[in-house]
């Protein structure tokens, strides 16, 4: 199997380590793991790519590579460029540091990468760890996504019912804020939604009098509808949520029947 990792937390992040270090278990001796990562941070940019402007790539070493683009520019990289002649079976994106639950998932680079490889034609995975109280503080706030992911990768890669569609499946994937020994096992869940939260500014002042503005997060504790992402992560479970890039509002499609 030849297995293309990338992330959005750049090529230094000790989650991608996690994940290449999983991709080599999957691969097996026989098998080939290649990084296309971008060479610096790029949480938060969910599926933009560098459309406007080229972006330089870097081979760092055997079969890894540096690009100074989005997780998706990475993806098209790997793909046409890095790997055009000979075309990976997978690719993986992560492990995320945070949670690409509920409604992060719209913002997500890491789910931006996987899903570049859907459009592709491609399986791909994302993959995420939580973070919270009981593991922020460890040595190793990966370690329920170090120790469980190999077997939750291969679990959707063998029940994976992705067929033929324009809009394949990709998969988002949360660890939660536990550690290993505390994981309660896996849950199919529905993405969910974080009521009474949501993204914001935080404004601040330069030296010189400049105004400047800070992104800033919500309260990642708060629960949502039984059975989504965030609820079983936060009561211990791991997430598996089968996602399209579709956007398309079907239930909304009959509704608006009366304007044509």
């Amino acid at each position: 199997m030849r297995i293309l990792v990338t992330n959005d937390d750049g090529i230094n992040a000790p989650g991608l380590e996690v994940l290449v270090g999983i991709a080599h278990e999957l691969a097996g001796p026989d098998g080939e793991v290649w990084v296309v990562a971008p060479a610096f941070e790029q949480s938060g940019v969910a599926h933009c790519i560098s459309f406007t402007h080229p972006m330089m790539i870097a081979k760092l070493s055997e079969r890894r590579f540096a690009a100074e683009g989005s997780p998706a520019d990475c993806v098209l990289a790997g793909l046409h460029d890095v790997l055009k002649d000979t075309p990976p079976d997978l690719v993986l994106s992560g492990i995320n540091r945070g949670n690409n639950s509920g409604q992060n998932a719209l913002y997500s680079g890491t789910l931006g990468g996987a899903m570049e490889a859907a459009l592709q034609g491609l399986p791909a995975i994302a993959l995420s760890q939580f973070y919270g109280p009981a593991n922020v503080s460890m040595d190793d706030p990966f370690e329920a996504a170090r120790v469980h992911g190999l077997a939750v990768v291969r679990s959707v890669l063998e029940a994976n019912p992705c067929g033929g569609q324009d809009y394949r499946l990709f998969y988002n994937v949360n660890f939660p804020p536990v550690p290993a020994d505390d994981v309660k096992g896996v849950r199919v869940a529905t993405q969910g939604y974080r009521r009474g939260t949501h993204f914001g500014v935080e404004p601040h002042s330069s030296p010189a009098g400049r105004r400047f503005l800070w992104i800033k997060g919500g309260n990642q504790q708060v629960p949502s509808a039984p059975g989504s992402d965030v609820a079983v992560n936060l009561q211990g479970f791991i997430s598996v949520t089968p996602m399209r890039a579709d956007l398309t509002a079907y239930d909304a499609i009959d509704a608006l029947k009366v304007i044509e």
